[in-house]
């Protein structure tokens, strides 16, 4: 795993260097900047360069990595906010050394924003660097940074933010407008809010800049936001043994489906096989059989009397209760339908808990939303969420989720002990231990119908074969991205289906085998 940082957290780091190692913010702002100028020259093949400074420590780094960009011999353009007397001590230090430069550095250019029109030059540059504002700054955008980051967005020119794009919230990942950034560096440590929300989507490529902070200290600080590794993954996948028989490797009952919507039925319970489960049972109406049996191919179905109706009744979670007990894990609600009797059924099946563990998906989900589930005991289950659907079952709007999804989906897990695998991009695991951990593969290719339901069944697949819910948790959302990731190499992110998702599960296991020594 790796350890992302609060923002009090890297100001900790900060008052370290400063005060136990007797560093001077001046060789802060120095150490970060040497990284920012090695980073960029090291990564891009250019001669211009457009720097875009505030008035706090961020636009102190952005005039001390102009700097080093003048004595390479680049043409640096830079336009700067507000006068030095409402500058930091740093950054007014910095601008002044720069100010001084002038006359001898003919590739060097200043000047002070003033209106929209102060950023025409920038569109000559190849690279655009935005040092207006840092970690430290939240809430909207004022003026003028909101029109200046406006016009930024429009140039198309390749773009690098320092330490964040402004108008991140580094801690919460959201931004109600924000640069869009193809790279951002980031100084100290590795903030959450890059990694998820609209950091995820706007941060673009990450890059760790080192301030000269020894590591020991950063370790030190504890967190419970992670990013997960390909060898997190593989911890979850569980070893074959010799005398193991179909029974023994995991067996898997999928309460899925519908007449409405049979396909997600197939989708799951084929994946939990496809992950290495011995046995995928598919309890389904019988009189909408003939829509999925031969779809199936090595799943064997047990149908229940749906009376004709398409869906699953209350009436059957008992002729289904041999079952349940028999499996090592259910999954429940991929397709299963709106139905109100539908509804009934899965609250009964839930409340009586006559099963070892479950995965709950989909139209599940919708049977306990609007704060249902709180009469429910789902400690140590699994609920598979995408935000929507997250913010249905909690009661709140999509807008206010988003604005802290680190937040509603710790208190969630900590008020119900179950796991939350809140699917998006990227996908976030919240478990009952506190911990947030940020899927760290997939793209745009999984947003299409049937990609959730593999998910599901991938998930229910690992978990029948192991003790640990969330080892499994987080090797089947790992590899899940991982088959993503490999099948759009050989297609592209507009031609995924979920079936063909599921032939690249087996790729992305040997993937992952081959990639971890």
């Amino acid at each position: 795993m790796i350890p992302l940082y609060s923002t009090k957290q890297i100001r900790k780091i900060d008052e370290y260097a400063i005060n136990k190692l007797e560093l001077a913010s001046a060789v802060l702002m120095e150490n970060a900047a040497r990284e920012i100028f090695q980073n960029v020259a090291e990564s891009f093949e250019i001669s211009s360069v457009g720097i875009v400074c505030g008035k706090g420590n961020n636009g102190g780094d952005g005039f001390t990595v102009a700097r080093h960009f003048v004595i390479a011999g680049l043409k640096v353009k830079i336009i700067y906010l507000g006068t030095p007397k409402e500058m930091s001590p740093d950054c007014k230090t910095n601008f002044s050394v720069l100010k001084k430069m002038l006359n001898s550095c003919s590739n060097l250019s200043i000047s002070r924003y003033k209106s929209p029109n102060s950023l025409s030059g920038l569109k000559s540059c190849d690279l655009i660097c935005d040092a207006l504002l840092g970690s430290g700054a939240e809430g909207k955008l004022r003026e003028p940074y909101l029109t200046i980051i406006r016009i930024l967005n429009r140039i198309a020119k390749f773009k690098v933010a320092i330490d964040i794009p402004t108008g991140l919230n580094a801690d919460t990942g959201f931004a109600a407008e924000l640069f869009h950034a193809d790279v951002t560096i980031t100084l100290g440590g590795l903030k959450k809010g890059l990694f998820f929300g609209d950091g995820y989507a706007f941060a673009g490529d990450i890059e760790l800049g080192n301030i000269g902070i020894p590591d020991n200290f950063l370790e030190s600080q504890t967190t419970n936001t992670f990013l997960i590794e390909p060898e997190d993954a593989l911890n979850g996948l569980p070893v074959k043994a010799k005398n193991i028989h179909k029974y023994s490797a995991g067996k898997v009952l999928s309460i899925c489906g519908s007449e409405s919507f049979p396909g997600a039925a197939v989708l799951t319970s084929r994946s939990a096989l496809k992950i290495g489960a011995g046995a995928s049972i598919l309890a389904f109406p019988k009189s909408s059989r003939p829509l999925i049996q031969k779809k199936l191919g090595e799943v064997v179905v047990q149908d229940y009397n749906d009376e004709e109706n398409g869906c699953l009744l209350e009436k059957n979670v008992d002729q289904l209760s041999a079952k349940i007990k028999w499996a090592d894990t259910i999954a429940l609600g991929s397709g299963i339908g709106r139905d109100k009797r539908t509804q009934a059924a899965i609250n009964q099946f839930l409340k009586r808990r006559l099963f070892k563990k479950c995965v709950i998906d989909a139209d599940a989900i919708f049977a306990i939303n609007k704060n249902r589930y709180k009469k429910l005991n789902l400690k140590n289950l699994v609920l598979t969420p995408h935000q929507a659907e997250f913010a249905d079952l909690i009661g709140i709007s999509v807008a206010e989720l988003k604005r802290d999804l680190l937040k509603y989906g710790s208190l969630f897990v900590k008020r119900t002990g179950a796991f939350l695998i809140l699917k998006g991009a990227p996908t976030i695991i919240f478990t009952p231990d506190g911990d947030s951990l940020i899927n760290s593969t997939g793209n745009a290719a999984l947003a299409k119908f049937g990609t959730g339901d593999v998910l599901t069944g991938m998930i229910a697949g690992l978990m029948a074969q192991q003790k640990d819910i969330e080892n499994a948790i987080i090797a089947a959302v790992y590899i899940h991205g991982l088959a993503a990731d490999l099948m759009v190499t050989k297609t592209t992110e507009y031609s995924l289906l979920a079936g063909d998702l599921i032939n690249y599960i087996p790729d992305a296991i040997k993937f992952l085998r081959n990639s971890v020594v």
